[in-house]
């Protein structure tokens, strides 16, 4: 079971989501308002997985989902993508490109779990890294959609320049490049079936060869 005291931080950091929403009511603005509340259900979604699938995810990948979630409302409604250009914004997307990659190791376990593959250590360093950059892409697609179509309500562009875009890739792939390196070392101390034991329910059926 996870960490009681880690869990409080998770919900910690989901209550201050929360708060930027409230804030965002009382200011009577609408896209903290939307911006908040949906990044609040995303902090969401683990908990549901973990009553659909019966796997319960370490404290502190929620964590650093909801810290992320955080960094990302906090720095629209307070304005501090702007205030702290370029440092804010690049501390934020470094810290999600770690969470994603923890998310990509994390269900790397649960493959290796309840599925027939089984992958090498250096198939799991490519596989994180290039899971990392996937959605990393993704993002950065979404921004100049979002730029494109909707800039002139925007509070600022998501996108300022091209070495803006580039930059925001390299993040993801060092993201990626750190955890992915930390993983494999980290499954050299113990198998993949000792580091999912406490993520998984005893009777949750694994796979059979």
């Amino acid at each position: 079971m996870p960490s009681t005291r880690g869990v409080y931080f998770a919900w910690a950091m989901q209550g201050l989501i929360l708060l930027e929403g409230i804030y965002g009511l009382i200011i009577l603005n609408p896209s903290i308002i939307f911006t908040a509340f949906i990044g609040f259900f995303l902090t969401c979604i683990p908990y549901l997985i973990e009553r659909r699938v019966r796997v319960t995810l370490p404290w502190e990948v929620n964590f650093l989902i909801a810290f992320a979630v955080f960094l990302h409302v906090a720095g629209y409604s307070q304005h501090l993508y702007l205030f702290l250009y370029p440092y804010y914004d690049k501390f934020a997307h470094f810290i999600s490109s770690i969470t994603v990659a923890v998310l990509a190791f994390v269900s790397i376990l649960l493959i290796n779990r309840f599925s027939c593959t089984k992958l090498a250590r250096w198939q799991i360093f490519f596989y994180i890294v290039i899971f990392t950059m996937a959605i990393g892409s993704f993002w950065e697609i979404y921004e100049y959609l979002m730029d494109t179509f909707f800039g002139s309500h925007l509070t600022k562009l998501l996108q300022h320049s091209l070495d803006d875009t580039m930059i925001d890739l390299i993040t993801d792939l060092l993201g990626g490049i750190v955890v992915a390196a930390f993983g494999t070392w980290y499954i050299q101390k113990k198998t993949l079936d000792e580091l999912t034991d406490q993520m998984v329910d005893e009777s949750t059926p694994e796979c059979e060869l």
